[in-house]
């Protein structure tokens, strides 16, 4: 019985423990969204989460809760998660293949909630740092649009 039980607890400490995306938006893995961003033409929204994280959490109960922040991300964005601690392997639009963790990196993504802003070939383009509120999403927006409209 013993026995079985550390079999047990063994195997669950062996599944890769995964952050949560804000519920009812449709995120895909980073690889994924920038395929359809070059295909559609469309930003990308990348959120850097990590399980456990409190902030995370907060913003996805406070603001991404709300039907007008999904509204309007799920218009004007192709919308991508990355667990930023995650050894989850991608491919980036160049062939190259990294893991999400490393993609954090190359996006400055230290701490989380990191929310970027990107052109459809991926250079970061307006960002946000920590929990947000549903009025800060929404200006974030106004203003990601403005600057990719603009080319800054």
């Amino acid at each position: 019985m013993l026995r079985s039980v550390l079999l047990l607890f063994s195997l669950l400490l062996a599944l890769p423990i995964l952050a949560d995306a804000p519920k009812d938006y449709p995120f895909l893995p980073f690889d994924e969204a920038m395929s359809q961003a070059q295909a559609e033409g469309k930003p990308v929204f990348v959120y850097f989460g990590r399980y456990g994280c409190g902030y995370c959490e907060l913003t996805n109960k406070e603001a991404f809760s709300q039907p007008e922040v999904r509204e309007r991300y799920t218009q004007h964005y192709v919308l991508a998660y990355v667990d930023a601690e995650s050894g989850k392997r991608l491919r980036l639009p160049s062939g190259e293949r990294i893991t999400e963790r490393e993609l954090g990196t190359r996006y400055n993504a230290f701490a989380t909630p990191v929310f970027s802003y990107l052109d459809s070939n991926g250079t970061a383009r307006h960002r946000l740092i920590g929990a947000q509120t549903k009025e800060a999403l929404l200006e974030a927006d106004e203003v990601a649009r403005a600057k990719l409209a603009g080319g800054e």
